[in-house]
């Protein structure tokens, strides 16, 4: 890999025992890290496997030793599919801690209580299915089990997502190796900040990789070099010997649907009538091996086979040296049979388990055949699989499994588990379906699908001051209520009216501009996800241009996403399900700073969707695709739902939303009289003929080679709030919101403390003025502002920070 690739690692000493290198054949990431102690695609002995997990597992229980009220009797482990779910069940057994893995194998009628994706891999989908739900729901440390720690984004996405359901305070990841960077480990700490807990790491060993700019180059010319795995020599069949263990009813075979103390009681003294039941089956062939002897696991049932492996090598003679254990795989790596690299031979196979996400893809088994060293030869094979995998496909054919294990040792024993089926609850749970309008929203079925759930029923809102007071205590997020609906003065709503004269053309320009440049960028087959609800009107606006001017009738959808717990996973499972990930571009309205669009790339890494945000008005400097990067006043930013459909902005609260169902929002007709959405879409609209030449010259100006940079983001405007929140004394850049949008956000929803104003800033302000005039709020006139207005936020906010009517206090303080 050093020679040939430019790969090398780097770090701790131990890190050469722990990892080797090899390549993928998979143009996300060419190179893959080879444990030497994880019993995948190396076969090693059981005690090192084991041993490394365990060696894990206390370490955790050292680290919460000192923390009585997270104590470790309370841990739960969750280990990931496929490679680490051996791993992960070691590191419980060393911790004494309940276990359960994710699992890429749905259980029909078993509602997965979450799911995530896996950056860089070659199969994403995970699912969380435990037997009991109630197992993720405590409140004691959770543990995080990986097989490396590359990037953090699995982890960040597994931590969002259980986070928004089950809020813990303590997490703990664990893993073999640690090969994060600088960055990687500032975004970790970051979102633990972000969440408010405690996070741990606990690994082995820590590095890191070198790469060469073009290894994904290098490494497509060696594996075209290579070419195809070389078949093992033709070989009489050896005998297959077919074992009927005695596993003990009811014992999972694993912690694919939870594995707790009990079951962990139960296996471990089941586990020596087992290992004498293979034993039998091994001294009992008379090959010419040298008496080595590999236990094989399948997949994710990587666990019980290593047990079995360790019982097996402590009942045979000399089994410590003679017995070694690894495990198939769905990662499809270059075999070179060299002494310098990690994975020597391959054996490729169809798969044999009947999978729901894949059926047609190869499995493998590296290091299996012994390939031109002699002494690698195993002379038995065990190979251990659950009763799901033990089918035809397993047996027949060239292909097969069992046969080509037959050519490359003298014995085969084949030992089947019955694989655990945890009961599925009465019925099917019923998919998530789209609301449309006039039921669900004033805006009509063809401009909008809302992947939402409806909560118009149910009581959310609650008073400003008091969400306030519970957002900034931690006591709660700010998406699991609502805020009273503001319901403006005739005076401000004149302002609005006002507003949208002025404006509407120059919003029109920009609607054209971004709509010409995705058309151009993406093609005819774009499909619009808004973010709910402030990019929803400007999702109608975009399809509405893309009707009028090329015929094109986009789909487009309102979805959700909630800062600090990302995209609603069940509206991203739905448009995967109905449309092509690349086609989707997500739509916003403006950027304020630019927490969403760094909130949209992290919830979308690995999955196939496109991160790249189109919003109208770019102030932030994040984002590539937009209309304009001025500040200046979008009317649907003066009002609420009156001007987005009549629905609320959206909650996630885990007793109202389970984990199939879209993020959830309210439709509130009883303010119908004062709906002005659909004359907001059709002011802007009117506008379209007029401003077209300009859309597509500004388009074709946006795409011109020369202008590349024009469109690169710099992220100015995070550095602006950095520098006030630093200024004025304020400790989190959540309570920064810049831009006239988000200022206008903060004096209808929040507490606001005061408004800086750029200098000569015009009637753009005009509503922010008068807002502030109403709530008290001093608007402070600064220079050297790169938006039009920002907004703060109480920074110490309590209900003694307010008077009576609920408007600001100025103190001293203050």
């Amino acid at each position: 890999m050093a020679e040939r690739a430019g790969v090398a690692l780097t770090g701790s000493e131990r890190l050469p025992e722990l990892v080797g290198l090899a390549l993928r054949e998979n143009r996300k990431r060419a190179h893959l890290l080879v444990s030497t102690v994880l019993g995948k695609h190396v076969p090693q002995r059981p005690a090192v496997v084991h041993g490394a997990g365990l060696e894990l597992g206390r370490r955790v229980r050292e680290l919460l030793a000192p923390l009585p009220e997270e104590s470790a009797d309370r841990a739960v482990v969750l280990g990931y599919a496929e490679t680490a779910t051996g791993l992960g069940h070691s590191v419980a057994d060393g911790l004494d801690a309940p276990y359960l893995h994710s699992t890429r194998r749905p259980v029909p009628g078993l509602t997965p209580v979450g799911g995530f994706e896996e950056e860089h891999s070659h199969a994403t989908s995970h699912l969380l299915l435990p037997a009991d739900p109630g197992l993720l729901a405590g409140d004691g440390p959770l543990v995080l089990v990986d097989d490396e720690f590359s990037t953090g984004t699995t982890v960040l996405n597994t931590i969002r997502e259980l986070h928004a359901n089950h809020p813990r305070q303590h997490y703990v990841v664990v893993a073999l190796v640690d090969l994060r960077g600088p960055a990687d480990r500032r975004r970790l700490a970051d979102t633990a900040a972000e969440l408010g807990v405690r996070l741990d790491l606990v690994a082995l060993a820590d590095g890191g990789v070198e790469l060469p700019a073009d290894v994904l180059d290098r490494a497509e010319r060696l594996i075209a070099e290579a070419g195809p795995a070389p078949e093992p020599p033709a070989a009489p069949a050896a005998p297959l010997v077919r074992v009927d263990l005695d596993w003990p009813a009811g014992l999972p075979d694993g912690g694919r649907h939870g594995f707790t103390r009990e079951h962990r009681a139960r296996l471990e003294a089941a586990l020596p009538g087992l290992a004498e039941q293979l034993a039998a089956a091994v001294d009992a062939g008379d090959g010419d091996g040298d008496g080595r002897v590999l236990v094989l696991g399948f997949e994710e049932l990587m666990y019980a086979p290593l047990r079995l492996a360790d019982a097996l090598a402590e009942r045979l003679p000399g089994g410590t040296d003679r017995v070694h254990y690894s495990t198939t795989t769905r990662s499809p790596v270059l075999a070179v049979d060299d002494p310098g690299y990690a994975i020597r031979t391959r054996l490729a196979f169809p798969a044999h388990d009947d999978p729901a996400d894949d059926s047609s893809r190869e499995r493998y088994a590296y290091n299996v055949a012994p390939g031109t060293d002699p002494a690698r030869r195993f002379g038995t094979v065990v190979l251990v699989v659950d009763d799901t995998a033990d089918t035809p496909a397993l047996h027949e054919g060239e292909r097969a499994l069992l046969g080509q294990l037959r050519r490359v040792t003298d014995r085969v024993v084949l030992a089947v588990l019955p694989s655990h089926r945890p009961t599925a609850p009465a019925g099917p749970a019923a998919p998530a379906r789209p609301l449309y309008g006039p039921e669900f929203s004033s805006y009509r079925a063809d401009e909008v699908a809302w992947l939402l759930k409806d909560l118009t029923g149910v009581d959310l809102e609650a008073p400003t001051e008091e969400r306030e007071e519970a957002v900034q205590s931690g006591g709660a997020h700010y998406a699991e209520s609502l805020p009273v609906e503001y319901q403006p003065s005739p005076e401000y709503q004149e302002l609005f009216h006002q507003a949208l004269r002025v404006s509407a053309r120059r919003i029109a320009l920009a609607v054209g501009t971004v709509a010409e440049t995705l058309l151009r960028e993406r093609g005819p087959g774009l499909v619009l996800a808004s973010l709910a609800r402030a990019g929803t009107p400007v999702g109608i606006l975009i399809r509405r241009w893309l009707a009028a001017g090329h015929g094109l009738d986009a789909p487009h959808y309102a979805v959700s996403i909630v800062r600090g717990r990302g995209i609603d996973p069940a509206a991203l499972r739905y448009l995967d399900a109905h449309h092509r990930a690349a086609d989707v571009v997500f739509v916003d309205g403006w950027t304020g700073k630019g927490a969403i669009t760094r909130e949209l790339a992290e919830a979308l890494a690995g999955t196939g969707f496109d991160p790249d945000l189109a919003v109208l008005a770019d102030p932030g400097r994040c984002v590539r695709t937009f209309g304009t990067r001025d500040d200046f006043l979008i009317p649907s930013a003066c009002l609420n739902s009156t001007v987005s459909g009549l629905v609320s902005r959206t909650v996630l609260r885990s007793d109202l939303i389970g984990p199939d169902d879209f993020h959830g929002a309210k439709h509130y007709t009883e303010l119908a009289g004062a709906d002005v959405s659909g004359a907001f879409l059709d002011t802007v609209a009117d506008h379209f003929a007029d401003v077209r030449a300009e859309a597509l010259a500004a388009a074709d100006r946006f795409l011109a080679p020369e202008h590349t940079e024009e469109r690169a983001p710099d992220w100015a405007g995070w550095a602006a709030v950095e520098r006030i929140s630093t200024e004025y004394g304020i400790d989190s850049v959540n309570l920064v919101k810049p831009g006239v949008g988000e200022t206008t956000r903060v004096m209808l929803r929040r507490v606001p403390w005061r408004v800086l104003a750029r200098r000569g800033a015009g009637a753009d302000l005009d509503h922010v003025r008068l807002l502030a005039a109403q709530r008290g709020v001093p608007v402070e006139e600064v220079d050297d502002l790169p938006y039009s207005c920002v907004g703060l936020i109480h920074p110490r906010y309590t209900r003694g920070a307010t008077g009576a009517s609920g408007t600001a206090v100025l103190t001293k303080e203050s």
